[in-house]
């Protein structure tokens, strides 16, 4: 890990040193040159991962599909929502907006002698070891990770954003970023607010991020595969999350119906809100709190409305490029989509 710790700064030095410090100097950005120096550590990321995705992924989508795919058209839009984020333009904007805010908010409490909690400071010895405190984040970050996106399915004016990510009816390794960017703005948020508390390193978040990431494209391909008995419970497979986007299944639940009681009418059966298999890298926390489904199947995928009429007579448009996908998800928001 060490070694390959080495390899990652020489090259990202490389990078700074050879692109991002001219243009810096060139654009009058000379006095952020170490944000720009950890900005040169996502692209680099990003760059990497893009070769994990076409180089290994991709084959295995060739060689083990789900379905065929028709529908280049969204598949391309998709391929321009991962480029967006693994090459650093959504982070970059976020760097000119939200982090200065949350630099002077956790400023700001520091001086107020307000300190955060280093996590990796619990067993001293143990936790000081790289290795194991990378795990220790990742374990955490992973549990924040799974109650943000139970709150994405909780919560109907957030399902009004997240929605968008789950309408995508040709899954493949490029779907994972296809989210609306007010949903991402506030994961992003959470999940750099919980960095800060617990006192996660800059090249440890930037690590987190990038195993995080190359996962769910991983769990987004379109490719026919399960972990076994065993390795289903241990790490999530595309077909567990293919269960998650599955339509009638990954974002709803079906509440029982009650029987008439004094004073109280008969219900009948309704879907709500709800659904399985929220867990972003390990299905422990589905399992925990029961939402975990492991049937071993491989269904369409796609939200109800967009292929069963709604109470207005009308299936629901969620868009077909990206501008249109991001202008409907807010009129959704507002209600008037």
């Amino acid at each position: 890990m060490g070694w390959l710790g080495g390899v990652f700064d020489s090259v990202q030095q490389w990078l700074f040193e050879s692109v991002l410090q001219p243009l810096m100097f060139t654009t009058g950005l000379a006095s952020l040159l170490e944000n720009g120096y950890e900005a040169s550590g996502w692209l680099l990321v990003g760059l990497l991962q893009l070769v994990v995705i076409v180089a290994v992924i991709g084959p295995m989508q060739r060689w083990w599909p789900v379905e065929e795919i028709n529908d280049r058209a969204t598949i391309r839009t998709d391929i321009l929502y991962t480029l967006i984020h693994r090459l650093g333009l959504f982070r970059l904007a976020l760097f000119f907006t939200v982090d200065p805010l949350a630099d002077s908010l956790f400023g700001a409490l520091r001086v107020a002698g307000v300190s955060t909690f280093q996590l990796d400071g619990i067993w001293p010895g143990v936790t000081d070891i790289s290795w194991v405190s990378l795990l220790l984040y990742l374990v955490v970050f992973d549990f924040v990770d799974y109650w943000i996106h139970r709150g994405q399915h909780h919560f109907e004016w957030w399902w009004r954003l997240h929605s968008l990510h789950h309408a995508q009816q040709q899954m493949t390794m490029w779907s994972d970023n296809r989210n609306h960017l007010l949903d991402d703005l506030l994961r992003d948020v959470i999940l750099v607010t919980v960095a800060q508390l617990i006192g996660v390193a800059p090249g440890q978040f930037i690590a987190i991020v990038a195993i995080t990431q190359l996962s769910e494209s991983f769990q987004h391909a379109n490719v026919r595969l399960w972990f076994g008995q065993v390795g289903e419970r241990l790490w999530i497979s595309p077909r567990f999350h293919r269960r998650h986007h599955s339509i009638g299944i990954g974002h709803e639940t079906v509440k029982p119906s009650t029987e008439a009681t004094s004073g109280q009418p008969a219900t009948p059966p309704r879907v709500v809100l709800g659904g399985h298999n929220f867990g972003v890298l390990l299905p422990w926390w589905d399992m925990l709190m029961g939402t975990a489904n492991f049937e071993k199947r491989f269904d369409p995928t796609g939200v109800r409305d967009q292929v069963e009429p709604g109470p207005d007579g009308r299936v629901r448009d969620y868009g077909r490029g990206f501008w249109s996908q991001q202008w409907r998800g807010v009129l959704r928001l507002l209600g008037k989509a």
